[in-house]
Parts: C-alpha cells; sequence; structure tokens
C-alpha cells in the first residue's frame, strides 16, 4: 500500500478550498491512489512533471484544480511514498 505525507502548505491549501473543491479532490485522491497502486495513472488525472521544478509533479482534480506530489523516501520497501506540496488552483503551479 502506498504511503503518504502532506505538507502544512499543502494542509493550508486544503483548508482554503471551497467544500465542492474539498470533494472533487478528495475524489481524485482516491482515483490516484488506485492508479498509483496499479502503476499506470488514467488520462483524467493528467499527471505530469512539472516544468521548471524537477522531480514535482501535478495532478488535475478539476478544471482549474491542481494538486503537486514528489515521491519521497520509501517507508515500506517496493511501495512508492507520495508527498503532498499544494493543492488548488493553477496558482500553485508558481510555486509548486
Amino acid at each position: 500500500m502506498p504511503t503518504f505525507q502532506v505538507w502544512a502548505r499543502c494542509r493550508r491549501d486544503f483548508l482554503a478550498l471551497s467544500p465542492e473543491q474539498r470533494q472533487l479532490f478528495r475524489t481524485a485522491l482516491a482515483h490516484f491512489v488506485e492508479d498509483l497502486a496499479a502503476r499506470s495513472f488514467r488520462p483524467g488525472l493528467r499527471v505530469k512533471g512539472v516544468r521548471g521544478a524537477p522531480g514535482v509533479f501535478e495532478m488535475t482534480w478539476a478544471p482549474n484544480g491542481r494538486a503537486t506530489f514528489h515521491f519521497g523516501t520509501a517507508i515500506q520497501e517496493g511501495q512508492p511514498h507520495v508527498v503532498w506540496r499544494r493543492c488548488g488552483t493553477h496558482d500553485v503551479l508558481r510555486e509548486p
């Protein structure tokens, strides 16, 4: 099972979202976890590297919803460890 860590800044970003946005993110996050276990992301999540930020990735969770993450050191052998960095609008990509 993949492991996760959430930066404090990401928690603040999440709390600043509307209830509807939070639900959209939670839904996308459930798909992300499924896809991570399958080692293949569905096209709708549009997971890709963030330009100008080596090792940082973005995930689309709404038309103007993005979350950034990177992979940290594995906590459980053979399982990915995801570190969530930011969550919000396209603006989070300025400081991913």
